[in-house]
């Protein structure tokens, strides 16, 4: 059995969040996907965010809920083929009503962006070149 990720994650607008992630190109394992949450697909068969309404992200912690708005409690990051899929992800993010929280930063051999997602979760998009 191959490994997966599922990180999970709290939205205030589960069809708002959905909307928003479909806007970026992605979709939804509808096997996994209700009334309380939504399984976005980042990379088939490995990779997953699990988008859960806040009261039933609630059920599985015994702690205050973070305010991604207010805090940063995660840094998700994302490997990207090349440098314009970096820029398209984000371009698609702002157009869909998420926001950038610094400009790209290019260190040659590296390069990334940054987008808020609505509910104020960071996602960085990194490409790095490859090695000789």
């Amino acid at each position: 059995m191959n490994k997966q990720i599922f990180v999970n994650l709290p939205v205030q607008d589960l069809d708002r969040s959905k909307a928003f992630f479909e806007a970026l190109g992605y979709h939804f394992n509808p096997q996994f996907t209700n009334e309380n949450g939504a399984c976005l697909v980042i990379a088939e068969g490995s990779i997953h965010a699990m988008l859960l309404t806040r009261a039933y992200f609630k059920t599985f912690i015994d702690k205050p809920l973070a305010q991604a708005h207010e805090a940063t409690g995660v840094l998700i990051c994302l490997s990207c083929e090349s440098r314009a899929e970096v820029d398209a992800l984000v371009a698609k993010a702002l157009a869909a009503g998420g926001r950038t929280p610094r400009p790209p930063q290019d260190h040659g051999f590296m390069y990334g962006h940054a987008f808020e997602d609505l509910d104020g979760h960071l996602w960085e998009l990194v490409w790095m070149a490859p090695q000789e």
